[in-house]
């Protein structure tokens, strides 16, 4: 007897039928959503407002432009890589269950986040540093790309009934604004 995938009870939660949770239970799914997206997006727009500082620590000396550009593309890096961590997550979430990879994604993004911090500056490491710079900013994009898109949009519309799942979403994707300037405001507190 064959299982179709959308058939399985991953997380616990039975996908063919969309009304099984209450609505407390439902808005739990939400807030755990909402509070993963804020730490994830925190972690990522941390490096922006650190730019400046990145790019004086990690790239070579003589050209405070050309550092400060190549930060700003590493920081790019991490966007251009979304889209394959949305498919990856999304096809792990398909196959193991999307609390397993929503879980993931926030534990690739923290060893992430802390391995930058932890990172010898170039002066120390050479070329080096700013090679495992990008490889932790691509590892950062990968992690947001898989938590943004299929997972946590997934888990906080999807089972909710007699909600318009849109404007469920949509809170959700609110939470991330707020981290940005959360974000910014961390930084100007500090300097």
């Amino acid at each position: 007897m064959s299982t179709v995938a959308s058939e399985l009870p991953h997380d616990g939660i039975s996908t063919t039928d969309p009304s099984v949770l209450t609505r407390a239970q439902a808005w739990r799914v939400v807030l755990a959503s909402s509070l993963g997206t804020m730490f994830e997006w925190y972690d990522f727009f941390i490096y922006g407002s650190l730019a400046v500082i990145f790019g004086a620590r990690f790239f070579p000396e003589g050209s405070e432009t050309a550092a400060f550009l190549a930060s700003l593309a590493t920081f790019g890096a991490g966007f251009a890589v979304r889209p394959l961590g949305g498919i990856l997550f999304g096809a792990v979430g398909d196959m193991i269950g999307r609390k397993i990879s929503f879980l993931a994604t926030i534990v690739l993004m923290g060893i992430s986040t802390a391995a930058i911090g932890f990172l010898p500056t170039f002066e120390t490491w050479g070329w080096a540093a700013p090679v495992a710079l990008v490889g932790f900013r691509l590892l950062q994009g990968l992690a947001l790309g898989g938590e943004s898109g299929p997972v946590s949009t997934s888990r906080s519309t999807r089972h909710i009934s007699g909600v318009v799942p849109g404007r469920v979403g949509s809170k959700r994707q609110q939470v991330s604004v707020c981290w940005l300037r959360w974000s910014s405001s961390s930084f100007a507190a500090c300097r």
